[in-house]
């Protein structure tokens, strides 16, 4: 993508802060990000005055994504902690509406795993149970947390969601491309119609 993705702009935002505005809105107020390459860069652009972010540099990246769940595992995994969301910074779309469901169902149903879904497809952010920790731990680094969260997954924890932020990835350029013209097309329609609005009370 040419640059670090957590650092790409996304309508007045970036990945990374867009991602965490909405876990902030959504209630949450221990927000850990996991940086490993060209750390120092997304570090060094983070706002200062930005609380309630913890950053975690995680040296062993290049042994892949599991390595830095288990760094953030490490950074939350402290008495009093019942649960960890996880998300991945290539879904900076998901609502806040979308998190507090996720929430909202783990103090339900206290499944180990919360998701949300799409018919077959398995959305973010995801909730891990304190239960499922130790697991993870002791997973195959090569075969990484999939196999630890499929066994661990459950109707009770699974719900569908209507949130298509919730799945969409964006990996590559020409998805990004496309985001970010929807998104402009629609700030100009949420635009276009405050206009209409205002015309109207005149």
């Amino acid at each position: 993508m040419g640059r670090p993705k957590a650092t790409l702009p996304l309508a007045g935002e970036t990945f990374l802060s867009r991602i965490v505005r909405t876990f902030q809105e959504a209630g949450i107020g221990d927000v850990v990000v996991v940086v490993g390459h060209q750390a120092e860069t997304i570090i060094g652009g983070w706002p200062s005055a930005h609380a309630g972010v913890r950053f975690v540099v995680n040296p062993d990246y290049p042994n892949g994504q599991f390595s830095s769940l288990m760094r953030g595992l490490d950074a939350v995994d402290r008495a009093g902690v019942t649960a960890s969301l996880v998300t991945l910074v290539d879904v900076p779309l998901v609502a806040a509406s979308t998190v507090r469901a996720v929430i909202a169902r783990y103090r339900e149903t206290r499944a180990p795993i919360v998701r949300p879904t799409r018919g077959a497809e398995h959305g973010h952010p995801v909730l891990i149970d304190r239960s499922v920790f130790a697991a993870l731990r002791g997973a195959d680094p090569e075969a990484g947390a999939k196999a630890v969260v499929r066994a661990h997954a459950s109707s009770a924890g699974d719900f569908e969601s209507a949130d298509a932020g919730a799945f969409r990835d964006i990996d590559t350029m020409a998805e990004y491309e496309r985001v970010l013209a929807e998104l402009a097309n629609c700030t100009a329609a949420s635009e276009n119609r405050h206009e209409i609005t205002k015309a109207r009370k005149r």
